[in-house]
């Protein structure tokens, strides 16, 4: 469980920069396209990645990580934008059924019935810890869609993640320096379209606001890549303890950091959280 709680503090240290970054109108687009030069440094200065074999490498499973990982950032932050920041939290949260899903469907895991109440004691907690009071705003026709995409997105690179942490003939820091490569070619162009069309401008400091969140969200996707690896019969345990954990993690940030408030329901939310999490590592060991 310690590559779990690595990877939850690295989410919510990048969840915190973002969140930030709406605040000081920082080029969410650009910022992602220098966060993923810092990955690929850090990827082949701590791993040595091997780039042979790769006739054998997942073709399909990369590229679909390269392309859905920076296009995601820009998803969430037009979800944000014409939905408001309520209903994609909703949309996020409950991603989590996707990878749940895909553990039986695909990975044909066996869940005891102690494991179940863990998740549905989990599910609840995500419905509690949801501020439905407050924020959200108005949304605009047709924006169903992008947190559509963003539930849906969150969920397949959960599942496409697990996967590569699985498949044999390639190292998994391999297949992750790929996919950070193949991710800043994808944000590149994003950024070379907003400059040529005058959306924006190059920023010197985006370079070190990429940079830092470069070097956290290298240690998310890592530690959560080897947490899949060492409980690789129960990737429903991962998924279930990632996305409750960010909740917890997020709420405390929230409450010590930006003194926001929390409703009745919200700490029936986090004491659900807690519960769940002690359910599910109990019933994995």
């Amino acid at each position: 469980m310690l590559y779990i709680l690595l990877s939850i503090c690295c989410s919510v240290i990048v969840s915190v920069m973002l969140k930030l970054a709406k605040r000081y109108q920082v080029d969410v687009v650009q910022a992602v396209m220098w966060n993923y030069v810092v990955a690929i440094a850090l990827t082949w200065l701590f791993f040595k990645p091997q780039l042979v074999n790769l006739q054998a490498a997942p073709v399909y499973h990369l590229a679909a990580l390269g392309v859905l990982l920076p296009v995601l950032f820009v998803v969430l932050a037009t979800s944000v934008r014409l939905t408001g920041i309520v209903r994609t939290d909703i949309a996020q949260r409950l991603s989590l059924f996707i990878p749940i899903l895909a553990s039986y469907l695909i990975f044909h895991e066996h869940l005891s019935w102690l494991k179940i109440i863990g998740v549905v004691v989990g599910f609840a907690a995500i419905i509690c810890s949801i501020p439905w009071q407050k924020g959200g705003g108005k949304a605009t026709a047709g924006s169903w869609f992008y947190l559509l995409i963003v539930f849906v997105g969150m969920g397949v690179i959960d599942v496409l993640f697990k996967q590569l942490a699985t498949f044999k003939s390639l190292p998994y820091t391999t297949s992750l320096f790929i996919v950070f490569i193949l991710s800043f070619v994808c944000a590149l162009i994003l950024f070379i379209v907003k400059l040529v069309s005058k959306k924006t401008k190059f920023s010197f400091p985006h370079i070190l606001i990429g940079g830092a969140l470069g070097a956290f969200n290298f240690g998310n996707i890592l530690f959560y890549l080897k947490a899949h690896k060492v409980l690789a019969s129960q990737p429903s345990t991962v998924f279930t303890a990632m996305n409750i954990g960010v909740i917890v993690a997020g709420t405390l940030v929230g409450l010590i950091v930006f003194n926001e408030k929390l409703s009745t329901l919200n700490r029936v939310g986090v004491f659900l959280a807690l519960a769940a999490i002690f359910v599910i590592t109990y019933a994995s060991y």
